[in-house]
């Protein structure tokens, strides 16, 4: 099929790559004129695990091509995805339309008949209806059908995810729309995949309900972690002992430091809006408590951390681990990695930030923090180090080595990921979020932090894209390629 991808983002060049690596003829679409030239040239703009490789088979196969004229988007595709950012509205929780209205707006008057518009953007619920409204006064004889097809990628897993994911939800108003869907992810849905066809509201209101649920997990559990630390409680047994029933299930019940990006965040706000906007406020109002939690999570990262050097930052150098907002990704986007970073510099501190592959992005987001190119840089004459996003990198550091570098063998484990025990066999004092200063590890759990098995965090950059390989090549032997 001729599909067109506007939007050549995190989402949308990823989306772009996988459909051409499967078999579609694909067409990439961005007013960035840089970022295409990057795209074009095999020079990823962002950070992601085995998109490389997929972005070079894909223009090396002649099936992914790139532009910036909306003319030749409309005349080139039979389906347009729509895949760009809708950040939060400033001055508002509500999400800001603006870009993905303007495609719309681009996009209309070279359509094609009987085409299909297709959201992938993370919207408030009734987008897509307004949308139809829209296409139909701008180009009432294009005969034009809107979808809305959310998109529930994990950065660090996004490759896998759009060649296997959980599930594929398509929100259609006819079914020319719905077949046209089927064909398109038939060399994904026949490895068994579930395909739920639904109304475009539904769709929409998919990936807002997903990600408020996550939020609501993840908070649930930071919360225990401060009445744990109230009594003396260890969040990380209850974080075992409540997954054990498969009603609740382990899977995002990971005390620490909290969830920050361009997703959850974000979304959860936009859900407590468009619902202010519906009238029904009060049904969601616990996101607030999410929101807030979430946000508390990251002053008592700073506070503890105070206390660690004695009540006052002033003076005190502090070497930070992490700054992205997750491991496997260069987005610093709400990272509370860098929040707690710049709140202690503030303070008073003197910051160091490490991290395998964000610092420049970090660096962009906040110039007056220093940075280290590798770990030993960072922690020279320490007085605390903070380990604040999970890398894999981080949980390898030999920490006997590491406490003749520092000033003080001082730890201060934010996400709950590190093997404490052997921190503390080095001569380290240990303190984790949640836990009581000799809570022993639990050996359940070698890596609590974890969304989806098998534990591909752990795998090596050959590794996933071998994986990565693999699953492409299963697809497209579905259809015959």
């Amino acid at each position: 099929m001729r599909l067109t991808v506007f939007g050549t983002g995190y989402l949308g060049a990823v989306h772009a790559a996988c459909m051409a690596d499967i078999g579609h003829e694909v067409l990439g679409v961005d007013v960035d004129k840089e970022k295409i030239a990057c795209l074009a040239d095999r020079r990823p703009p962002f950070y992601e695990p085995g998109f490389q490789e997929t972005l070079v088979r894909a223009l090396e196969s002649g099936r992914l091509r790139f532009t910036t004229s909306p003319a030749a988007a409309g005349q080139f595709g039979d389906v347009h995805f729509i895949c760009v950012g809708t950040p939060q509205r400033t001055g508002s929780f509500g999400a800001d339309l603006r870009h993905v209205d303007a495609v719309v707006d681009a996009l209309a008057p070279h359509l094609r008949p009987g085409g299909l518009i297709v959201g992938k953007s993370t919207v408030p619920v009734g987008t897509a209806s307004r949308i139809t409204r829209r296409i139909r006064a701008l180009a009432p004889t294009a005969d034009a059908d809107v979808a809305w097809n959310p998109e529930f990628l994990r950065e660090g897993f996004a490759v896998q995810d759009t060649l296997r994911p959980h599930r594929l939800v398509v929100g259609v108003q006819s079914g020319r729309a719905d077949l046209t869907m089927r064909r398109l992810y038939a060399p994904i849905l026949r490895s068994g995949v579930p395909f739920i066809s639904t109304d475009p509201a539904t769709a929409e209101l998919v990936k807002m309900a997903a990600n408020s649920f996550l939020a609501a997990k993840i908070s649930f559990i930071n919360a225990m972690a401060e009445v744990c630390d109230a009594t003396g409680a260890d969040v990380m047994t209850l974080a075992d002992a409540l997954g054990c029933d498969p009603r609740i299930g382990r899977r995002f019940l990971n005390p620490g430091l909290g969830f920050g990006g361009g997703c959850l965040p974000k979304d959860i706000r936009a859900l407590s809006a468009r619902a202010e906007e519906l009238g029904v406020d009060q049904a969601v109002s616990f996101l607030h408590q999410v929101d807030a939690i979430n946000t508390r999570q990251r002053q008592r990262t700073v506070d503890l951390a105070r206390q660690l050097v004695g009540g006052s930052f002033a003076g005190r150098r502090i070497a930070v681990l992490g700054a992205a907002f997750k491991p496997n990704s260069d987005d610093v986007r709400d990272s509370p990695a860098l929040d707690v970073a710049a709140r202690i510099q503030r303070g008073g501190a003197q910051v160091c930030v490490h991290d395998p592959v964000a610092i420049d992005n970090a660096k962009t987001a906040h110039p007056s923090l220093e940075f280290a190119a590798d770990v030993s840089r960072a922690c020279r004459s320490a007085d605390l180090v903070l380990h604040l996003t999970e890398w894999q990198h981080y949980a390898q550091i030999d920490p006997a080595r590491l406490a003749s570098i520092v000033r003080t063998p001082t730890i201060l484990d934010a996400r709950n990921a590190l093997d404490l025990e052997l921190w503390r066999s080095a001569g380290w004092t240990t303190r984790a979020l949640g836990r009581p200063e000799d809570a022993p590890r639990v050996a359940a759990e070698p890596q609590p932090l974890r969304s989806r098995a098998p534990a591909a965090d752990e795998l090596s950059s050959a590794g996933r894209s071998s994986d990565t390989a693999e699953l492409v090549e299963s697809a497209r032997s579905a259809v015959g390629l």
